[in-house]
């Protein structure tokens, strides 16, 4: 049985721009990788409620899961609840289980749930809170979309929670051989070994040290013995 699919939606003009360095993807695809859900494809929109909500649609559609990360904070462009509240056809709304999070949070830091502040209590009908242990205000799922801040400290938890409610599928091995000759060289005894191995990704990555060409090539699949099979073929062809 192939394994659950799984894409990521990152939000926000600041990774667009270069001011934001996202390593979100980076996380989100480790912690799906363990899991056994494949993550297929990645995109970056804009705080534009159209591209949004166009990106969510097609990636719903597409994949088993979908994660997002950004735009559920305070501020005017934090416009993500309502762009997937409009990808789904829902009104979005203050909820009173969120409220009362976040009521007692800024209770506790003697803070005022000011306007600002309540709009992190905005949710889409419908939709599933998910836990923050960090900074208490919820992200949410709607259908097969989940819903998460953009701060990486916040989005891992929020993934941790998520991912552990979902059903996994098998954990990809990857197995790394490097060859001190250039990609021009292995290329074709490569095409070779995928062709005679085409349930495995077989991965070309070169690179330079001290002036000498060489290439990493990395084998990964799901089952242990073929992943080693591919590999023995390649260590025939390439000896260290």
């Amino acid at each position: 049985m192939p394994n659950p699919t799984a894409a990521m939606l990152v939000i926000g003009d600041e990774i667009l721009s270069g001011r934001t360095r996202d390593s979100n993807m980076n996380h989100l695809a480790k912690v799906l990788t363990e899991a056994g859900i494949d993550l297929k494809e990645a995109r970056v929109v804009s705080d534009d409620q159209t591209a949004i909500v166009a990106a969510v649609q097609a990636l719903s559609k597409a994949y088993d899961h979908v994660f997002t990360s950004g735009g559920i904070g305070p501020t005017h462009d934090d416009i993500t609840a309502d762009a997937i509240g409009a990808a789904f056809g829902v009104s979005v709304d203050v909820r009173d289980d969120a409220r009362a999070l976040l009521q007692a949070h800024y209770d506790r830091a003697g803070t005022t749930l000011n306007d600002a502040r309540l709009r992190m209590a905005r949710i889409p009908d419908g939709a599933a809170l998910i836990d923050n242990p960090v900074s208490t205000a919820p992200g949410f799922t709607l259908g097969n979309v989940n819903v998460m801040a953009g701060v990486p400290a916040v989005f891992e938890a929020m993934v941790a929670s998520v991912v552990s409610k979902l059903a996994h599928g098998a954990p990809l091995l990857s197995e790394t051989w490097r060859i001190m000759r250039g990609e021009g060289d292995v290329a074709q005894p490569l095409s070779q070994i995928a062709q005679d191995h085409p349930d495995l990704s077989i991965g070309s990555y070169p690179f330079q040290k001290d002036g000498v060409y060489g290439t990493n090539i990395v084998i990964r699949g799901t089952e242990a013995t073929r992943v080693a099979a591919a590999m023995a073929q390649l260590q025939a062809l390439f000896p260290a």
